[in-house]
C-alpha cells in the first residue's frame, strides 16, 4: 500500500508501505498519528483531497482528507475561521446523509479536515453507466436531497456547489448523500445571505446571484434544478441554455416523458429571478407532495413532511365555497403571469410574465389583443427578463411594465409602440405602483431600494433606501400622498410621497413581508407574510397588527376592490380567499392548481382576475343573491 506525503513541496510524495516518515522530505506520513493518505482524488486552487485510511485503528477504515493551503492560512483570522468551519461541519455531519467529521488539524503543511468516506458512485457516474433519469428516479432524488438542504439551510449554511458529482449513491441501499462542503458558507443572521461575498461554485450550475457573490439559500435550489435537468437529458447545462433566447430549453431534450407539473416545479427552481424562484427547500417539497403519485419508490424510506407541506396539501384539497364562481379560464402556456392590471374602463387585462412578455387581453371574451414580446439580442423593444409588474395610466392610454432586467418601460397603447424606458439603479425589480393622478410611478426590488419616478419626464425623482433587504410589495394610499412598502427585512415602512420622508416603521414578529395593500379609507393597511399571516394595521393608532387570517403558505398577493367591499388574499399553496370586509366574513375560497401569483378587481368590484403558477388566468364573479 503506497502512502502519500502531505507536504505540498515534497519532490517525491509516494512512499512504500510500512514507513512513518516520508523517504524524500522527512515529514510524518500519518496525520494526527492515525490518518494515512493513499490516493489523490482532486486538486484545486485552495487545496487537495485524498482518499485515506485510519491506520491507527488497525481496521483500515477508509476516510477522506481535505488539505487547505490558502495563502493566509497561518494568520490568526484564518485559523479562527478554519476552526469555526470545522465545528460547523461536525454539526452538519450529524445528519445521516452528510459525511461525519472525524477530526481536524492545523500544521505547517496546511489545514486538514478528515471526514467519513461514503463509498459508491456519484450521479455523474450513474448517468454515464445507466443513462438519463426518468421521472420516477428524479422524484426520488428530489425527495431525498431536499430534506438535506432544508437541514443545512436551517443551520444557516449554503452549500454553494450542488452538482451531480457531489451527490453519492451509497453502495448499501439508502438515500443519496451530499458531500464536499468545501465551498459552503455560513450566513450571518445579522447581515443576511446576500453578503456572502465570495464567487464560488461549478460552471454551469451556479445561480445568477451566486455568480455575483450574493449566494442565498435559493441558490442551492437553482443548482439542484440544473442537476435535475442534466440528469433528465444527459446534456451538460451549457447545452441546455439558449443564449439567444436567454432561457433554459431543457424540455425538448428529455429522454423520457415528464409530467407538466414536475416540469413546472423544475422551471421554478431554475428561475433567474429570486422572486420567481422557490425560496426554500420546504416550498419545493410542498409542491412535490401535491404532484401525482407514480407508485412506490424503492429505497426512499419514510420522509417526515414538514408542517407547511402538510398544511399546503390539505388546503389544496379544500372545496371551493359557494360565494363566487369561475366564469372563464385563460391559458398562457410557457409563461407564469407575475403581475396583472385591469384597464380603467374594465375592458382589458394587462399581464407581465416569466417568459419576458407583456400581453393585453380582452376581458369580455378572453381573447389576446396584443403581445409586447421579449427582446432578442438587439432586436425588439421588449424586456430581457421576467416581467414582474404592470400598471395602466388613469386615462388607459399608457401601460407601464417593470422587469428583472432592471428596466422600466412605458408603452403607448394607441400605437402599441415603446414610448420611453429607464434603467433602474441597483438590480432587478419586484413591484411597481402608480399614483392616482398618474404623475408618479414607484418601483422597488433589490437591495432594499425604492425608486420614485416622474411620469411626464420619465426621470428618476428620488430613491428611498431605508429597507435592509428585498422590497417585495408597494401600495399607495387612495389620495396618493402616502406609500407603504413591505420587505424581507420583516418591516413595513410608511412614506410621505411628495417629500420622500419616512413617516413610520412597523415591524412584524418573525416573517418576511410579502404583500401590502391600503384600505379604501386610507387609514388601514393590510400585510401578508411568508408564514401565511394576514394582518390589519392602523399606523396612527397602534404599532401592532391585528390578525385577519392565517393561511397554510406564504401570502403572495393582497388585492382590495376599488369600492372597498372585497379583499382577495392569494397564497403560494394555490388558495385565493375573498373576504367581505363590510360583513367581516370570508365570502369564498377559490383555487388555482398551483400558487397564486397576482390578482386584481375591476373598478366596480364585480369581477376578480387572478393568475397562478399553473400558467392560467382565472376570471371570478360573485354569485347572484338568491
Amino acid at each position: 500500500m503506497t502512502a502519500l506525503c502531505l507536504n505540498p513541496a515534497c519532490p517525491q510524495p509516494q512512499n512504500p508501505d510500512g514507513h512513518f516518515f516520508c523517504q524524500s522530505c522527512g515529514q510524518p506520513l500519518r496525520l494526527g498519528q492515525r490518518y494515512l493518505a493513499l490516493k489523490l482524488l482532486g486538486q484545486g486552487g485552495f487545496g487537495r483531497t485524498f482518499l485515506a485510511v485510519n491506520a491507527g485503528t488497525g481496521s483500515s477504515e477508509r476516510c477522506v482528507i481535505k488539505q487547505n493551503w490558502g495563502r493566509d492560512r497561518n494568520s490568526a483570522d484564518s485559523s479562527q475561521r478554519f476552526r469555526a468551519e470545522a465545528e460547523r461541519l461536525r454539526e452538519l455531519g450529524s445528519h445521516p446523509q452528510i459525511p461525519q467529521l472525524l477530526g481536524y488539524f492545523e500544521l505547517e503543511s496546511g489545514q486538514f479536515l478528515v471526514q467519513e468516506y461514503i463509498p459508491g458512485p456519484n450521479l455523474e457516474d450513474l448517468l454515464a453507466r445507466q443513462g438519463a433519469f426518468d421521472e420516477q428516479r428524479l422524484r426520488r432524488l428530489l425527495m431525498e436531497v431536499l430534506p438535506v438542504l432544508e437541514f443545512i439551510h436551517g443551520r444557516q449554511v449554503i452549500h454553494r456547489d450542488i452538482k451531480p458529482a457531489n451527490l453519492i449513491a451509497p453502495a448499501q441501499p439508502g438515500p443519496l448523500a451530499l458531500v464536499d462542503f468545501g465551498a459552503s458558507k455560513a450566513v450571518d443572521a445579522a447581515s443576511g445571505a446576500k453578503k456572502t461575498g465570495t464567487v464560488i461554485g461549478s460552471a454551469g450550475y451556479v445561480a445568477p446571484e451566486q455568480a455575483l457573490g450574493q449566494a442565498t439559500f435559493a441558490s442551492d435550489l437553482y443548482s439542484l434544478g440544473v442537476t435535475c435537468i442534466y440528469l433528465l437529458t444527459g446534456l451538460h447545462p451549457f447545452d441546455l441554455y439558449s443564449i439567444s433566447e436567454d432561457r433554459w430549453i431543457w424540455r425538448t431534450y428529455v429522454q423520457s416523458p415528464v409530467s407538466l407539473k414536475l416540469a413546472r416545479t423544475l422551471d421554478q427552481m431554475l428561475a433567474r429571478s429570486l422572486r420567481q424562484r422557490y425560496a426554500s427547500a420546504d416550498a419545493v417539497l410542498a409542491d412535490l407532495t401535491r404532484l401525482p403519485q407514480l407508485g412506490t419508490l424503492p429505497g426512499v424510506g419514510r420522509l417526515k413532511r414538514s408542517r407547511r407541506a402538510r398544511q399546503a396539501a390539505q388546503a389544496a384539497d379544500a372545496p371551493v365555497t359557494p360565494g363566487w364562481q369561475r366564469v372563464r379560464t385563460i391559458t398562457q402556456p410557457g409563461g407564469v403571469v407575475n403581475g396583472l392590471a385591469v384597464s380603467p374602463n374594465g375592458r382589458a387585462i394587462a399581464t407581465g410574465s416569466s417568459d419576458q412578455s407583456v400581453r393585453l387581453w380582452d376581458l369580455s371574451d378572453g381573447s389576446l389583443i396584443r403581445t409586447f414580446a421579449k427582446r432578442l439580442g438587439f432586436w425588439g423593444a421588449g424586456h430581457q427578463d421576467a416581467v414582474t409588474g404592470v400598471s395602466f395610466s388613469p386615462d388607459g392610454y399608457t401601460l407601464y411594465s417593470a422587469s428583472q432586467d432592471g428596466v422600466l418601460k412605458a408603452w403607448d397603447l394607441a400605437t402599441y409602440q415603446l414610448d420611453w424606458q429607464q434603467q433602474f439603479p441597483g438590480w432587478g425589480t419586484a413591484t411597481l405602483a402608480l399614483s392616482p393622478d398618474g404623475q408618479t410611478l414607484i418601483t422597488a426590488g433589490g437591495e432594499g431600494q425604492i425608486q420614485v419616478w416622474d411620469v411626464p419626464s420619465g426621470e428618476l425623482r428620488t430613491t428611498l433606501i431605508h429597507h435592509q433587504d428585498w422590497v417585495s410589495s408597494l401600495a399607495l394610499s387612495p389620495d396618493g400622498q402616502q406609500l407603504v412598502s413591505g420587505s424581507w427585512d420583516k418591516t413595513l415602512r410608511l412614506w410621505h410621497v411628495p417629500t420622500g420622508r419616512l413617516l413610520q416603521t412597523l415591524t412584524t414578529a418573525a416573517a418576511r413581508v410579502t404583500a401590502v395593500a391600503w384600505d379604501i379609507s386610507g387609514k388601514k393597511i393590510y400585510s401578508g407574510d411568508s408564514q401565511g399571516t394576514v394582518q390589519i394595521w392602523q399606523p396612527q393608532q397602534s404599532s401592532q397588527g391585528r390578525l385577519l387570517s392565517q393561511q397554510a403558505d406564504a401570502i403572495t398577493i393582497l388585492a382590495p376592490s376599488p369600492e372597498g367591499r372585497w379583499l382577495a388574499t392569494g397564497s403560494a399553496d394555490g388558495t385565493l380567499n375573498v373576504w367581505d370586509m363590510q360583513a367581516r366574513t370570508r365570502s369564498a375560497i377559490l383555487k388555482h392548481s398551483w400558487g397564486v401569483r397576482s390578482a386584481a378587481f375591476t373598478a366596480d368590484g364585480q369581477t376578480l382576475i387572478s393568475s397562478g403558477a399553473d400558467e392560467t388566468l382565472q376570471i371570478w364573479q360573485p354569485l347572484p343573491n338568491p
